[in-house]
């Protein structure tokens, strides 16, 4: 009885692992397929915005929006 025990506990952490490494990898595969479909902000983006706010940004102000933005990340 104590052998089908120790076979039971075995093949439960045994699924366990081999649960988490497929979880690792599907995880990794979602997030990269997400990040091409929308890349992080970038400074055309940025001057995007601001032409459809409509406003001309200067490079100062592109540049001041991307500094804050890396500093709350």
């Amino acid at each position: 009885m104590t052998i089908e025990i120790w076979a039971f506990i075995l093949a439960l952490v045994g699924v366990l692992l081999v649960g988490a490494v497929v979880g690792f990898f599907l995880a990794r595969w979602f997030f990269k397929k997400e990040l091409e479909k929308n890349p992080p902000v970038n400074e055309n983006m940025i001057r995007a915005m601001f032409m459809q706010m409509g406003r001309k940004p200067s490079e100062a102000q592109v540049r001041a929006v991307m500094n804050s933005m890396k500093r709350n990340q």
